[in-house]
């Protein structure tokens, strides 16, 4: 297995090589390299380490999964311009779309591995064995029923639900198809398979926590560049500069991005409310601004969501004002007292609580709303807090936090700053798994200020 293991991370080629000068600090005294100093896979060299990682994951993960969801075979079945959210991470690449009506099978043997099939006109090739090819859409359908009666699964887990989307790809007019050709024993043995899919999505494999470090720094990288003076002049470079820069440059390295970056800015005489949920401007950045962007990119199967703050210096100082390093700290401090309350089986709502009571007790201002991360930026998993609900959030901040899951420890302090005399907010977002034990940064996270002269 390690060595498998590897073999995936060696095979995606993505080197870190020594600091360079244009190197930026980070937390523990470590280095984070310049988006310069990565090789970023081409698209085609992408496609083999992508398909490792989704191989690993079907023949290690998958019946490890659909036996602790209760599940004997689990269908997935699409059609083009209406994909399964899910699709796409069980399929090898490169793939585009659903051909026509996509079906795949997957059966739960009595010794615990997964048999892989696709029923579809087109054969979709390794890891599936291909149960019918060719013919009509009815002899397709009739050809699934078939495989379905051969194996007497008691439970067949379909894509529904009601409250997690993704979860529910199965539409409605194929949901009704395949009731049209199941025996009515077997339609009665139809469940959702909403556990499974979610487990399927939030979960990470040893393989992909190799790689996840990298993917992260590359995007913390890419903010390092965008928060220097390469990027921004005071006085003539706006918040929508540097937001296109972000995009520009991750464009560059054919990464694409999951939302539009945004920076937006915090300026003394601006004054932030205290009932504002979020403090920020555009508009021509000035020395003595603050700076914050928010940024994700997805690469090698993996998402990030990063937030990060700079300050853009007077032409005396040599460091941000005191209170803004003060408000920095005690935004480190927030992440610390959340971070600690991650234990394995308490719920999102639970962890949301606990937070809560003790960052009051530390006389912190905080706002929380977490979230898991991995083959899409907002995964499934457990919710901690919502921008816009700082209480119990129904169904998914009910699900419990599993080991070596991955998530975005997002949020934001609000702290007086007395050379500013008014409130600054922090908001801050790092990426980050959970061993079962601890909470531990993919690539560090920011404890200094990014410094523009």
């Amino acid at each position: 297995m390690k060595m498998l293991i590897k073999s995936i991370v060696l095979a995606a080629l993505l080197l870190a090589p020594p600091a360079k000068a244009n190197s930026v600090q980070y937390s523990q005294g470590r280095v984070l390299p310049s988006a310069a100093d990565y090789q970023v896979l081409s698209p085609r060299q992408r496609v083999a380490v992508v398909n490792r990682l989704t191989n690993h994951r079907l023949e290690q993960l998958l019946p490890q999964l659909m036996a602790e969801a209760g599940i004997d075979m689990w269908l997935v079945i699409n059609r083009e311009y209406a994909e399964d959210p899910v699709y796409f991470t069980l399929v090898p690449q490169p793939s585009f779309a659903a051909r026509r009506t996509t079906m795949l099978l997957f059966n739960r043997l009595a010794d615990g591995t997964i048999e892989k099939l696709s029923v579809n006109r087109y054969p979709l090739g390794a890891p599936y064995d291909s149960a019918w090819a060719g013919g009509n859409l009815a002899e397709q359908w009739q050809a699934l029923a078939e495989e379905i009666a051969k194996r007497q699964p008691k439970t067949i887990g379909i894509n529904t639900s009601e409250h997690w989307p993704v979860a529910d790809g199965l539409t409605s007019g194929l949901h009704q198809q395949l009731l049209n050709v199941l025996p009515a024993d077997y339609q009665s043995r139809l469940v959702s398979a909403e556990q499974l899919v979610v487990r399927w999505l939030e979960q990470r494999t040893e393989a992909e926590l190799e790689l996840y470090p990298q993917i992260v720094s590359l995007a913390r990288s890419v903010i390092a560049e965008a928060f220097s003076n390469k990027v921004i002049t005071p006085g003539v470079t706006s918040t929508d500069d540097v937001a296109w820069y972000i995009r520009e440059r991750f464009a560059q390295l054919d990464l694409p991005v999951w939302f539009m970056p945004n920076v937006n800015l915090q300026r003394q005489g601006l004054a932030c409310t205290a009932d504002n949920p979020f403090c920020g401007t555009s508009g021509v950045i000035q020395r003595g601004d603050v700076l914050h962007t928010d940024v994700g990119i997805c690469y090698l199967t993996l998402c990030t969501d990063t937030q990060e703050m700079a300050y853009i210096l007077h032409n005396h100082e040599t460091a941000p004002p005191q209170g803004l390093q003060k408000a920095l700290a005690t935004g480190n401090r927030w992440q610390d007292i959340l971070t600690g309350e991650f234990k394995t089986g308490r719920s999102g709502n639970a962890i949301l609580a606990a937070t809560q009571k003790a960052a009051a007790s530390a006389g912190i201002t905080s706002s929380t709303y977490t979230h898991a991360i991995g083959v899409v930026g907002h995964a499934p998993g457990p919710t901690i807090g919502m921008w816009d609900n700082q209480g119990p959030t129904p169904v998914q901040g009910a699900w419990p936090l599993y080991a070596n899951t991955a998530y975005a420890i997002e949020g934001y302090i609000k702290q007086a700053v007395a050379e500013w005399d008014q409130l600054v907010h922090i908001k801050l977002e790092q990426s980050a798994y959970f061993d079962g034990k601890q909470v531990i940064y993919l690539a560090g996270r920011q404890t200094q200020w990014h410094l523009i002269r």
